[in-house]
């Protein structure tokens, strides 16, 4: 496997395997259960027995089994949905040979499209790629969306019911149809990045096989449209992102804040790589877009020498233009501790008070996290040690629940 985990080896061929399966035969559903019957078969023997030389052509056969042995045990109930269910001839509904992918092919993108179906409401296309590409579970993806887990079980199974009901088929969508859902595309890798970079809740910061499968997608897409200005904005985002995470945090797992981390700890190869990426598409001629507009802001963090000597006038602005074409509680936020670096902290509290009157915002541990942040800097420590408090209340992630208390209690008697 190279140094690769087996829990990482299985994520990167998970949606392979469904998408093989998809290929022949069409439901999303039961497909969507058979690989994850193989992945739970592959955990338990594979650590015992050693790894297979083929994985991929291994679940892809035992998954294909599982699926066949259901629909012949439960024939009676099901023999109304067998046609859907199989669309190939019968002399195929076998396990397909045990190779690997067709050089070139990576049935992860035609799954992303085909998750991003024009039936489907945009969050419900989101929604969907996140769990059937990015291996996100239920509640992981409701706290992306703010919304409850039951809820977002809801529109999940809804979106699968409306995908099969509108004759969906397992391939790339035309050119006509491609921008549509290219947007929810987009945006689905974004939150793959994001919650990937800062999970929302559990005993790590980071997910290294989320950024790693955002990376891995949006390379493929940036292969796929090489002239598309947010496909490339995107790209270097996430390579710029990328370039920052081993000096998120200590051995302990902690975490470090951007203006304390060791610069020196940044991949400066990504760093170029990204930089590039963004200028030659902040060039391109192409209407300008938010993923184009926050790579650029993430180049000029990763270019600076030190928090310093960062071009904060210079994110000031991008910020305030990233708000006029993507306005959204967060890019104030952000916006907010941006101006604090250029006008002091009072004016960025004067932006990020009202933000607590957004039902979204005022559970949100960030907003109580940038609040104490500014009020600390403003000299009000009794003021800041409270806003950190109700911040590592909210907050489920440990490691930004550690940092908050600790925020909190170095402010004591201050």
């Amino acid at each position: 496997m190279s140094g690769e985990s087996l829990e990482g080896l299985l994520r990167r061929l998970a949606p392979q395997v469904l998408g093989a399966l998809m290929r022949r035969h069409g439901a999303l559903d039961p497909c969507e259960d058979a690989v994850q019957e193989a992945l739970l078969a592959a955990a338990t023997q594979w650590p015992q027995d050693g790894v297979p030389d083929n994985p991929y052509g291994w679940l892809v056969t035992v998954a294909t089994r599982r699926l066949v042995d259901w629909v012949r045990s439960d024939s009676a109930r099901r023999r109304r949905e067998d046609a859907d269910l199989f669309t190939t001839p019968p002399s195929m509904r076998v396990a397909p040979p045990a190779d690997e992918p067709p050089e070139g092919r990576d049935d992860s993108l035609t799954l992303l499209f085909l998750c991003c179906h024009p039936a489907l409401s945009p969050p419900s296309q989101i929604a969907l790629t996140l769990r059937a590409v990015g291996g996100l579970t239920t509640a992981e993806i409701a706290r992306a969306f703010l919304v409850p887990e039951a809820t977002m079980a809801q529109r999940i199974s809804r979106a699968k019911q409306t995908i099969r009901k509108a004759g969906a088929t397992f391939s790339l969508p035309p050119p006509d149809e491609r921008e549509e859902r290219l947007r929810a595309v987009l945006h689905a890798l974004y939150l793959m990045l994001t919650e990937g970079h800062t999970t929302t809740a559990g005993p790590v910061l980071q997910r290294h096989d989320l950024t790693g499968d955002a990376l891995r997608l949006t390379r493929l897409l940036h292969r796929l449209l090489p002239d598309h200005g947010e496909v490339a904005g995107l790209l270097a985002l996430i390579l710029l992102t990328e370039a920052r995470r081993d000096a998120r945090t200590r051995e302990d797992g902690s975490l470090i804040p951007l203006a304390e981390q060791d610069r020196g700890r940044w991949d400066r190869a990504l760093i170029e790589e990204g930089v590039a990426i963004v200028t030659a598409a902040l060039s391109g001629g192409d209407r300008l877009g938010p993923y184009q507009i926050q790579a650029a802001i993430a180049a000029v963090h990763d270019e600076a020498p030190s928090a310093e000597e960062t071009d904060w006038p210079q994110i000031v602005a991008l910020f305030r233009l990233l708000e006029g074409i993507a306005p959204g509680p967060m890019v104030t936020l952000n916006r907010a501790v941006a101006v604090a670096m250029v006008d002091g902290p009072e004016a960025g509290l004067k932006i990020v008070d009202p933000l607590e009157a957004d039902e979204r915002m005022a559970r949100h541990h960030r907003l109580h996290a940038v609040r104490g942040h500014l009020l600390e800097r403003a000299g009000r420590p009794d003021e800041a040690r409270e806003s950190y408090r109700t911040a590592a209340r909210y907050a489920e992630s440990a490691p930004e629940k550690r940092y908050l208390q600790d925020r909190a209690e170095a402010l004591v008697g201050g």
